[in-house]
């Protein structure tokens, strides 16, 4: 496919909101506020602060850089960045590959629970045992998956401009709202428990903000920190094709230094916003015990929550599942327009027939993960020593393994093999001033490689 045909953003502001929407996702909505609540919540964010401003730059800036220098989807972009680093593209295109199938199945989660309180009827999803319940049923994750999957797979049939752009265009400011909103009214929440113990939002905005290291151990300020150093991957898309295939479609006018920044703000923000209106929430209805929901917190506690506020909880309960909701399907499209850049710049084939490929490839494979809860249930213990089913299992492997690969080989061809010019060269293509250069060289060449090899050596069990 040459150049010219290739599609592009209007304009910058329209490759931003993309670029954020692909970020904004379960990542921020959903795992980074419990995270925070688990790694005792301000230290947590000032840790995730340091590192996005450092580490997350330099990865988000490498390979939306490498997407624009080479107008090529991840799979055949870093062969041509250097020909013989063809097969880093080839595991950062197996990223997603891995990831859209039970991403989609999530998503098929959160459209049932959104359907629930469509029909205000979601109350009943606080009933102990809700859950579980669900997934481990056979028909209706499938179905609610397959919903999922084929609202991703149209926007993604649509193109860049009349799907992925225009749907950022509209939900990314719908969903900002609604983030702020639900974040304000968590505040403004009080409850007395049985023992006569008040509880209220302000004292968990409090736990959720304000650094403590009162008994905090050296091994929990590492566990902090490689929490944080995995979070940016979801916060920010990076190390897993998506930016390197948005950057692609970015115009060669376009300000990278300056988009790049504004999608770190809007990432950032909204991820602090998102705990903001679960953690204090969550703390005024179940105090810090209650904090330490896991990934269940938002399947689980919640709704719980909105059990708790009576009436208007069905409302909230609502919006925040809308929220959730927008959050999954920008990030689902993301991926899966990873995966059809990638096919349709390395086998020049059509959008249409790409996608529907790639679609009918994740619909098998997210029918087999949602039957891993049911008939094809079983255990098996990964080397970090969480317990697993098949989605946990890719999970792992993806997030766990691949991604750090990736972006640690993507720090070795840019820091060492082709240098750090041609990422800046292309950031100062027209003039612009880099500031943040030194910070980029420093972090790609040193810092971000350390971490990056110490997460794997963690992910592994050997640290």
């Amino acid at each position: 496919m040459s150049e010219k045909k290739r599609s592009s953003f209007t304009n910058q502001l329209g490759f931003v909101l993309a670029g954020a929407s692909s970020a904004v996702g379960l990542g921020n909505i959903w795992r980074f506020p419990y995270l925070a609540a688990k790694d005792n919540g301000g230290l947590f964010i000032v840790c995730y602060i340091i590192l996005a401003l450092t580490f997350g730059f330099a990865l988000l800036t490498t390979e939306i850089a490498i997407g624009r220098k080479t107008k090529q989807g991840p799979l055949t972009a870093y062969g041509k960045i250097h020909k013989k680093w063809n097969f880093l593209g080839t595991l950062a295109t197996l990223v997603p590959v891995i990831i859209l199938p039970y991403y989609c199945v999530i998503g098929g989660w959160v459209s049932k629970y959104l359907f629930e309180f469509v029909k205000f009827n979601g109350i009943q999803t606080a009933e102990d045992g809700y859950f579980t319940g669900y997934i481990t049923q056979t028909g209706a994750p499938i179905f609610w998956f397959i919903v999922f999957l084929g609202l991703t797979a149209f926007v993604v049939f649509k193109g860049v401009n009349k799907g992925i752009e225009k749907m950022s265009r509209v939900l990314m400011p719908i969903l900002l709202v609604m983030v702020i909103g639900i974040s304000i009214f968590s505040l403004t929440l009080s409850y007395t428990d049985a023992d006569g113990v008040t509880r209220t939002g302000l004292e968990g905005l409090k736990i959720y903000l304000v650094p403590s290291l009162e008994g905090v151990t050296a091994k929990d300020f590492f566990i902090v920190i490689t929490d944080a150093l995995g979070q940016l991957f979801f916060s920010i898309s990076v190390a897993m094709g998506i930016m390197v295939a948005y950057g692609s479609y970015a115009s060669n006018e376009t300000n990278l230094q300056k988009s790049i920044n504004q999608i770190e703000i809007f990432d950032t923000a909204i991820a602090l916003l998102a705990g903001l209106m679960i953690v204090p929430s969550v703390f005024v209805f179940f105090g810090k015990e209650g904090m330490s929901g896991g990934p269940g917190l938002m399947f689980i506690s919640l709704p719980k929550v909105f059990e708790h506020m009576g009436g208007i909880g069905k409302a909230v309960g609502l919006i925040f599942f809308i929220t959730v909701f927008f959050a999954a399907i920008t990030s689902s499209v993301s991926v899966l327009e990873a995966i059809t850049a990638s096919v349709i710049d390395k086998f020049h084939i059509a959008r249409g027939k790409a996608v529907a490929l790639i679609t009918a490839f994740a619909l098998i494979m997210g029918i087999i993960v949602c039957l891993g809860y049911n008939k094809l249930y079983f255990e098996f213990t990964l080397p970090n020593g969480a317990v697993a089913q098949i989605l946990d299992i890719l999970d792992y492997f993806s997030n766990n393994l691949l991604m750090p690969t990736v972006a640690l080989l993507s720090c070795v061809l840019v820091g060492w093999i082709v240098k750090p010019k041609t990422v800046i060269e292309e950031i100062t293509r027209n003039g612009e001033k880099f500031p943040r250069k030194t910070i980029y060289v420093v972090m790609v060449k040193f810092v971000a490689p350390v971490l990056l090899f110490v997460l794997l050596l963690q992910s592994v069990g050997l640290f």
